[in-house]
C-alpha cells in the first residue's frame, strides 16, 4: 500500500506533524500494530509497522513508543520490538523493562485479594483467562462461551470493580483491575512530558485507547483503528493502513529533518540587486529569499528546511520523454560580469534576477523560462520562515498572497495555476509551455499589491539589469592570475552590500553549518565592523570606492549614537541600529538536519578590541586612492586610536567570537598596534596633527605582543598570553609588520601554525576546546592568510599550491563558502562568505605582484 491509500485529510495533518521540533509516535499494540487473532499468544506485529517505529525512534528529537494492556513482560516477548522502541504494559502500570511502580502493602494486599476473588469467579467456566500483572489482573473472555463470557463480566463489574483502590479498563473481551491509578491517557501524558515532546501521535483500536484519544490536543493526531464512535479525528481501515501510516510519518519526519537533497553549499548561486539577495539551487529552485531586507525574516527558506518551509521551482515537465537524464540542468552560470543567472536543461533555459533601482521597500524576482519543452512551476512561499499561514488568490495576471503583513504577488499572464493546500498554507503548481519566440515571464514582487504590466520590456529590464553591474565591473583593475575569478569575488562583495544604508553583510545567509548535524549554525546576514571594513577596502584595492564611502557614512551614523568607539557593538543591523535578542525557530530542521536554526548573533554583546585595525586601515586605503585624508575620517580615526589608548590591555573575545571568557589576544594586541601604527602614518602623510603618546603607545603594545605573545616552548606566538594553543589569526605578528617576516619568530610560527592548523587544502582557525560541542572546517580566510605568509617568508611554490587548492573549492560559478572540510571534501558554512572572497582576492594580487 501507498501513502495515497490514506485518508487525505490524515495525509495533511501527517505533513504538518512531522514538522514540529520534538515528535512523540506512540500506539496500540493489538488491533493495531498486530492484527487480532483468536489465541493472544499468536499475536504479531506486522513487519512494516516494526520496522518504521524503529526508524523513526532512530530519528532525531523522535520517540516511538507501544501502549498497550498486555503485560510490559508479556509485550516484550511477543512483540519482539527493537529497544530503541518504548514499551508501556498495563495501561500505563508497568514502563519499560525492569520498571515496575512499587506498591505499598495496602496495594500488594489489595492485589492478593483480587487475585483470590476473580480466580472464583473464572472456576469452571471454560475459555475465561486470567492475566496476573505486577499491578493488576486482566480476566480474557474471548475464547469463552458468550452467555457465560458476559455472566462473568457481570460479576466483575458488580463485584470487584467496585472496591475503595480498584481502577477499572474496559477492552474487547477483556476487562483489567489495577491497584494503581492507571490509564492510557496518563502513560501517554507520562510519555510526552519525559521526552519534552510538541506534538504527539497516537494509534489505536480499542475503547481503552479512547482515554489516550481524550488526551490529545493542538497539533496532535489521533487515528483510529477501525470503525465506531471515536474521539479521534481520523480513521483507517486496519493494521496494513497502520503500517502505511508509520511509514508515510517516517518519510515526512526524515525529509523535514535532514531534508530530501541539500545541495552542496558551495553549488548554490547568489542572486543580488545591492538591496536584497537570493540563492539558487543548482536545478533553478529559489531557495533562500528574505523580504523587506537580506536580514529579515524568509519568504522562502526551503535551504533551511525543505520544500515546506518555501520554494519557487521551475523544472522540465516530467512528461517530456527528451528529458532522458530526468531533471537535472546541464549547467548554470552567470551572465559574463552580472549577477543574472541562468540555468539550462537540453531544452530549457530559465533565466533569473533581481530587479536594481527598485524601491527601498521592494523586492522585484524575475524568472524568464525560455525553449522548446514544458516545464513544471511550484510557488510555495512561507512568509515569516513559515510560522504565517498562506492563501494564494488566483487573478487575472498571477497571484496574490494573502495573509501577510508584507504584500506579495506573482505576476504571471497567461498561466493557469491549480491550488491545494495542506491544512496550513497554499501551494500553486503549473505547466507552462514556452516557445522559442514567447518565453514565459513570472515576475515576484515584494512589498507592492501591484500584478501591472512593468513600463519597460522584460528584455530591457534584463540588459538595464546586466548594465548595472557589468559597467562597474568594468572599472576594476583586475590581477593578472585568476582575473575572471577575482571579478567574481568582487561582485559577490558588492552583492553583500546595502546600497541604502551602506552597511555589508558578512554573508547572505544564516544557519548553514560549520559542522553537519552539529550545533554551530550561526547568523551572519548582520554588518561586523571589521568584516565589512575588510569587505569594502578590498573593494578600493580595485577600484571601486563608492562602497567604502557608502559604509563609512553608515559607521559615522552609528557612532554618532555613542559616546566613543570603545562603546560599538561588533555587529550591528543592516540598517545600523542594535541586534534583537538572538532566537531559534524550532519549526525549522537546518540544512541536512543541522539545528538549532539561529536569528540574531548573541556576539552583538562580546568585547572584540581588534575591530579598530581594519577600519583605521580602510581609511588609509582611502585615503591613498583619493590622494585625501577627510576631516571627519581623520576624526573618527583619533577617536578609535584614543579607544585603543584606554583600552587596549584589556582581555577580550576576539575575531572569532569565542563564547569563552575573555583573554588577552595576540590578534587583538596587534590590531590594537594597527590602530595606531596606521593612524600615525595618517597623521604623518597628510601633516594633521598628532596627539602625544601615540609613539610610545606604538613601542609599548609592540613590546607587550612580542614579550608576552612569543612562547618559547612552542616557538610560536600563540593564541594569547595565558596559554600554549596555536591560532591562525596569530599570523599577523607578520602580517601586519609589527616584526619583519624575515624575522625567525615569524618564520617558526609559520611553520608551528603550518603543521598544526593546516590540513591540505585548508587552514583551521584553531583546535583548542572553545566551549562549544562538535568541530569544524578549515577556513578560506586563513589559507589565505598562511598562502600570504608564505609569500613573505619566501616560499612562493607553496603558496601558489595552496592556492590553486583554494581556487578549486570555489563552486562551479565561482561562490565561496566559509568553510571547507578537507576529510569529507564538502563545504561548509554561510554562503557567499565575505570572508572567504576577500581572502582570494588578496591572494591573486599577491601572487599577481600587486
Amino acid at each position: 500500500m501507498t501513502a495515497e491509500s490514506l485518508p487525505a485529510e490524515l495525509r495533511r495533518a501527517i505533513v504538518q506533524i512531522a514538522r514540529t521540533p520534538r515528535l512523540l509516535v506512540a500506539c496500540d499494540y493489538d488491533g493495531t500494530l498486530a492484527p487480532i487473532v483468536t489465541n493472544p499468544h499468536e499475536a504479531r506485529p506486522l513487519p512494516e509497522s516494526v520496522g518504521a517505529l524503529r526508524s523513526l525512534a532512530g530519528l532525531h528529537e523522535t520517540t516511538t513508543a507501544v501502549i498497550s494492556g498486555r503485560a510490559l513482560r508479556d509485550l516484550a516477548i511477543l512483540s519482539r520490538l527493537p529497544s530503541e522502541v518504548h514499551l508501556v504494559g498495563s495501561h500505563g502500570s508497568e514502563f519499560d523493562i525492569g520498571f515496575v511502580h512499587a506498591l505499598d502493602k495496602k496495594a500488594r494486599e489489595l492485589h492478593r485479594k483480587l487475585e483470590r476473588e476473580l480466580e472464583e469467579l473464572a472456576d469452571g467456566v471454560p475459555g475465561v483467562q486470567l492475566e496476573v500483572k505486577p499491578a493488576s489482573i486482566a480476566v480474557h473472555v474471548r475464547r469463552a462461551e458468550r452467555d457465560a463470557a458476559h455472566g462473568v463480566l457481570e460479576s466483575i463489574h458488580s463485584g470487584p470493580c467496585t472496591w475503595d483502590g480498584v481502577t477499572t479498563t474496559d477492552g474487547k473481551e477483556v476487562v483489567e483491575l489495577a491497584v494503581v491509578q492507571t490509564d492510557k491517557g496518563r502513560a501517554l501524558d507520562t510519555l510526552r512530558h519525559q521526552v519534552g515532546a510538541t506534538a504527539a501521535v497516537f494509534l489505536g483500536d480499542d475503547v481503552t485507547d479512547e482515554k489516550a484519544f481524550a488526551r490529545l490536543s493542538g497539533p496532535d493526531v489521533g487515528v483510529k483503528v477501525g470503525g465506531g464512535e471515536t474521539l479521534a479525528t481520523y480513521h483507517v481501515g486496519g493494521t496494513e493502513d497502520v503500517a502505511t501510516a508509520l511509514a508515510f510519518i517516517l518519510e515526512e519526519r526524515r525529509n523535514w529533518l535532514y531534508g530530501e537533497q541539500a545541495p552542496p553549499i558551495e553549488r548554490l548561486s547568489m542572486l543580488a540587486n545591492e538591496r536584497s539577495v537570493a540563492l539558487l539551487t543548482p536545478d533553478a529552485r529559489l531557495t533562500w529569499l528574505c523580504h523587506p531586507g537580506p536580514d529579515a525574516p524568509a519568504v522562502f527558506a526551503d535551504l533551511l528546511g525543505g520544500t515546506g518551509a518555501g520554494h519557487f521551482s521551475i523544472n522540465p515537465a516530467r512528461g517530456d520523454s527528451t528529458q532522458r537524464n530526468g531533471n537535472l540542468p546541464l549547467g548554470q552560470r552567470y551572465l559574463p560580469a552580472t549577477m543574472t543567472v541562468e540555468t539550462r536543461w537540453s531544452r530549457l533555459l530559465v533565466t533569473d534576477y533581481l530587479e536594481p533601482d527598485t524601491p527601498a521597500h521592494r523586492t522585484d524576482l524575475v524568472r524568464v523560462i525560455s525553449g522548446a519543452t514544458a516545464a513544471t512551476v511550484v510557488f510555495a512561499p512561507r512568509p515569516e520562515f513559515g510560522a504565517v499561514p498562506v492563501n494564494l488568490v488566483p487573478e487575472a495576471d498571477g497571484l496574490r498572497v494573502v495573509g501577510t503583513s508584507e504584500p506579495i504577488v506573482l505576476r504571471s499572464p497567461g498561466v493557469s495555476w491549480e491550488i491545494t493546500n495542506d491544512g496550513l498554507h497554499d501551494t500553486a503548481t503549473a505547466v507552462v509551455n514556452p516557445t522559442q519566440d514567447v518565453p514565459v515571464v513570472l515576475e515576484l514582487r515584494c512589498g507592492t499589491t501591484d500584478l501591472g504590466a512593468a513600463e519597460l520590456s522584460e528584455v530591457d529590464r534584463r540588459a538595464r539589469a546586466g548594465r548595472y553591474w557589468s559597467e562597474w565591473a568594468s572599472g576594476l583593475k583586475l590581477p593578472n592570475v585568476e582575473a575572471e575569478l577575482v571579478a567574481r569575488s568582487a561582485l559577490t562583495l558588492r552583492g553583500l552590500c546595502d546600497t541604502d544604508t551602506g552597511g555589508v553583510m558578512a554573508a547572505a545567509t544564516s544557519s548553514l553549518p560549520e559542522e553537519i548535524g552539529g550545533v554551530r549554525n550561526w547568523d551572519y546576514r548582520y554588518c561586523w565592523i571589521r568584516d565589512a571594513a575588510m569587505t569594502v577596502r578590498e573593494l578600493v584595492g580595485l577600484g571601486s570606492l563608492s562602497e567604502a564611502d557608502g559604509y563609512l557614512t553608515w559607521l559615522h551614523g552609528v557612532l554618532s549614537t555613542l559616546a566613543g568607539p570603545e562603546r560599538l557593538h561588533p555587529l550591528y543591523t543592516l540598517a545600523g541600529t542594535t541586534l534583537g535578542a538572538e532566537a531559534v525557530i524550532d519549526t525549522l530542521p537546518g540544512y541536512a538536519g543541522s539545528r538549532p536554526v539561529r536569528v540574531g548573533n548573541l556576539a552583538n554583546h562580546q568585547v572584540q578590541l581588534d575591530v579598530f585595525g581594519p577600519v583605521v586601515e580602510l581609511v588609509v586605503g582611502l585615503a591613498e586612492a583619493r590622494g585625501e585624508l577627510r576631516d571627519e575620517d581623520w576624526q573618527m580615526v583619533r577617536a578609535m586610536a584614543e579607544a585603543v589608548t584606554r583600552r587596549w590591555n584589556e582581555a577580550d573575545h576576539g575575531i572569532w567570537e569565542e563564547r569563552h571568557v575573555p583573554r588577552h589576544r595576540v590578534y587583538s594586541r596587534v590590531m590594537c598596534w594597527v590602530t595606531i601604527d596606521r593612524a600615525l602614518k595618517l597623521g604623518e602623510v597628510y601633516e594633521r596633527e598628532i596627539p602625544h603618546g601615540w609613539r610610545e603607545l606604538r613601542a609599548t603594545i609592540a613590546s607587550d605582543v612580542l614579550e608576552n605573545g612569543w612562547n618559547e616552548e612552542v616557538q610560536a606566538f600563540t593564541t594569547a598570553y595565558d596559554g600554549t594553543d596555536l591560532d591562525a589569526a596569530s599570523l599577523f605578528v607578520g602580517l601586519s609588520g609589527l616584526i619583519d617576516p624575515a624575522d625567525e619568530r615569524f618564520q617558526s610560527t609559520v611553520t608551528a601554525i603550518e603543521a598544526e592548523l593546516r590540513s591540505g587544502s585548508t587552514v583551521y582557525r584553531y583546535r583548542r576546546d572553545d566551549g562549544l560541542p562538535g568541530g569544524e572546517g578549515g577556513f578560506h580566510l586563513c589559507a589565505a592568510w598562511l598562502i600570504e605568509a608564505y609569500l613573505l617568508t619566501g616560499r612562493r611554490t607553496e603558496a601558489e599550491e595552496l592556492f590553486e587548492q583554494m581556487v578549486d573549492a570555489t563552486g562551479p560559478t565561482g561562490l565561496l563558502p566559509e568553510q571547507y572540510d578537507p576529510i569529507a571534501e564538502r563545504s561548509l558554512g554561510n554562503h557567499p562568505q565575505a570572508y572567504s572572497h576577500i581572502g582570494l582576492i588578496r591572494c591573486a594580487k599577491l601572487l599577481a605582484g600587486q
